[in-house]
């Protein structure tokens, strides 16, 4: 296997795949912007700089990824910047991937001079509790319980 990280923005044809698994994964944050429409938000975001999404490439194939996205909590327009799109194809889980992918985009906001970073997830808050984020708040979105976190880069 030859892992390879980079920015989607240097292999945007494998963008509206992402694009995809996100809108597929986090389906109850998509509910009401039709597939189409994202892909393109998505696309645009690896440019205007809204949605730069780190990727894992193992000789092209399109394994997962990680962004660093300007917005993510629309009731929380005054935190940021944020994690986000995390995700890795079943096939390659249990590897580690997600946690090399995290710690690239936190690498990249910190050279960017930023001093943390939001997250909010339903249901992985162990897992980012063990990496070094801590819960800021729990809030009710998407008909279920939410947290959200920061972690200090």
């Amino acid at each position: 296997m030859t892992l390879h990280l980079d920015w989607l923005a240097q292999h945007m044809q494998h963008s509206d795949t992402y694009a995809e698994w996100i809108h597929r994964q986090f389906h109850y944050e998509y509910a009401h912007q039709p597939l189409t429409e994202w892909q393109a938000e998505f696309a645009q975001g690896q440019s205007n700089g809204n949605w730069p999404c780190l990727i894992a490439l193992n000789d092209g194939h399109l394994l997962g990824g990680a962004a660093l996205a300007r917005e993510d909590l629309a009731h929380r327009p005054d935190l940021g910047p944020w994690l986000a799109c995390v995700f890795v194809s079943p096939e390659a889980r249990g590897q580690g991937l997600a946690e090399r992918l995290i710690d690239g985009v936190c690498q990249q906001a910190k050279s960017h001079g930023l001093a943390h970073l939001y997250l909010h997830t339903q249901n992985k808050q162990d897992y980012y509790a063990k990496r070094g984020w801590r819960v800021v708040e729990r809030f009710h979105a998407w008909d279920n319980d939410q947290w959200l976190m920061v972690r200090d880069l």
